[in-house]
């Protein structure tokens, strides 16, 4: 485990009574003016979108809520996973923090008195409801919700099954159905999925997030109204994330003959072989090469797949705000949409996230509040998803507990190109040598059809590090931190046991010249890597 600082937890009714001095001081608005939050999250999303200057995909909506709000160029996750990216971002605490760095941990078992987000907000003074992926499992955490989203009320029925193709689904049966038959238990753990994508004529609701954005919007009618709380609503899509199940007419936006491949399918020159996995999460999934590269015609399919599903949560977004303007309360509400990481779509040579690189790393952030100025604008501030719970508390008008790590980015609303943070602290444990929920290795998987694979990737880093290879040290307690500057990316590999001790492996990237990350320039820089190790560790002592 890694070094874990000491905080103040707040408990529920001491952060009332704040509250309730604050409102009695006038500090607080009353709870008539005080605004609503729209809390949109997105799994897998890097910053894919016409805003953000994508040539390739189509996002009217959330490039209209861009030009309404303002677009965070540099936002940065604090580690490339689900649960610990969630995990921090709704706790305000960092990964080392919270003790979550893998998907296979509950966050209250390891954190059972802080003081998530929205339970802040319910706290407060708000009514708070969540329907889709807000925390890492759909339905996590209920102690920070005040009521459940309107299912019942809601004229759809939930989808039974990831797949909407009849087809399909037997595939995922029958899969899971063999991988039991030969591996037993091993199989559970996300080693049978089914095929990659789906293409099926259905309509929005007949997957889960678009039947998860008719509930937000049935939970939204009942949340509105004379003398009705403020309100917390999150909605969370689990698209982009594999499975890339979308509608067809989502498919139908893109001339697949006209996808571009990417051109960078190697790993940084002189790069740290620990830094990248070879793709276990997509390769687990029906009909996908276990081993080898993914070739160009299968490449193009898992874009234009990624492409159309992104899409699709576009035109859900865009429901869901229209949902707002029919309900009279968009001018009262701020609207924030975020990714939980980026994504590699083979680029480096590997396809998904779990690595402490900019395309990992970075992700879309867009907020929209009332009466802020810089609307329509971008701004290159260096922000991390850690800074999105001062932030909304400030907006509120609701004090920030002690615990938070972030820092409130209120500022930038009106003045986008303010000088800001130095740094965005990003980590991640030996991806290469990790399952795709970052847990170390399992014995199911050396036994099932990934041996060769593992063996493969680990010889290449053993034939990298020589006498240095350690295996309890590189499978079990290897972190990644990864600082992002104005200019440089740098990322140390450390021994969690002894942060203070030498490090495995050091990458430096300069963004002035190689913003794709392809050349690790640590050797000749030696005064850039003293420094930033220096500011790192001073950073993790704090």
């Amino acid at each position: 485990m890694c070094w874990i600082p000491p905080f103040p937890v707040m408990n529920p009714l001491l952060l009332s009574l704040l509250a309730l001095i604050a409102w009695a001081s006038g500090t607080l608005a009353t709870a008539a003016d005080r605004p609503n939050i729209l809390f949109i999250a997105v799994d897998d999303l890097r910053p894919e979108l016409g805003c953000y200057g994508s040539p390739a995909v189509l996002s009217p909506n959330l490039d209209k809520l861009a030009s309404t709000g303002l677009r965070f160029d540099r936002a940065y996750c604090q580690q490339a996973i689900c649960s610990p990216s969630r995990a921090s971002l709704l706790s305000g605490l960092r990964p080392d923090q919270t003790g979550i760095t893998h998907n296979y941990v509950e966050f209250r078992d390891l954190n059972p008195d802080v003081i998530t987000l929205p339970q802040h907000f319910k706290a407060n003074g708000y009514e708070t409801v969540s329907t889709g992926k807000i925390f890492h499992r759909p339905g996590d955490d209920p102690q920070s919700w005040s009521r459940k989203p309107a299912e019942k009320e809601t004229p759809f029925k939930k989808p039974n099954y990831t797949f909407a193709d009849p087809a399909n689904h037997a595939l995922h049966q029958q899969q899971q159905k063999e991988m039991f038959e030969k591996y037993g238990e091993a199989s559970r753990q996300g080693l049978a999925s089914g095929p990659a994508y789906e293409c099926y004529d259905v309509p929005d609701q007949a997957y889960i997030d678009g039947y998860n954005t008719e509930v937000a919007i049935t939970t939204l009618k009942g949340l509105v109204g004379p003398d009705k709380k403020p309100f917390f609503l999150a909605l969370g899509f689990k698209l982009p994330h594999l499975n890339w199940v979308a509608p067809k007419k989502y498919w139908d936006l893109y001339d697949r003959e006209k996808i571009v491949l990417p051109t960078q399918v190697t790993g940084p020159k002189n790069g740290a072989r620990i830094g990248l996995h070879p793709s276990f999460e997509l390769r687990v999934r029906a009909n996908i090469p276990k081993i080898g590269p993914m070739g160009d015609d299968l490449s193009r399919t898992l874009l234009h797949a990624y492409y159309a599903s992104v899409s699709y949560v576009d035109a859900l977004v865009g429901k869901m705000t229209a949902a707002l303007e029919e309900a009279g309360v968009a001018d009262n509400t701020i609207i924030i949409v975020w990714g939980d990481h980026g994504w590699h779509l083979g680029e480096m040579g590997i396809w998904g996230k779990a690595t402490n690189y900019e395309i990992a790393t970075r992700v879309p952030l867009i907020l929209s509040a009332p009466g802020m100025k810089a609307r329509g604008e971008g701004s290159n501030a260096l922000v991390e998803l850690v800074d999105i719970y001062p932030t909304l508390c400030e907006l509120a008008g609701i004090p920030t507990p002690d615990h938070v790590a972030g820092k409130s980015f209120v500022p930038l609303l009106d003045q986008p190109d303010l000088s800001w943070k130095e740094t965005a602290l990003s980590q991640f444990p030996s991806p290469a040598l990790r399952e795709w929920a970052a847990n170390p290795l399992s014995p199911a998987m050396r036994e099932t059809f990934f041996g060769p694979l593992i063996e493969e990737v680990e010889g290449r880093i053993i034939e990298q590090q020589g006498e240095r290879w350690d295996r309890d040290l590189f499978e079990n307690h290897l972190m990644g931190y990864s600082l992002r500057t104005d200019r440089y990316r740098f990322v140390t590999w450390l021994d969690s046991r002894d942060l203070a001790a030498e490090p495995v492996s050091v990458e430096l990237f300069d963004h002035k010249t190689d913003p794709s990350e392809t050349v690790n320039v640590a050797a000749e820089n030696p005064e850039v890597v003293e420094a930033l190790a220096l500011r790192l560790r001073g950073m993790l002592k704090n």
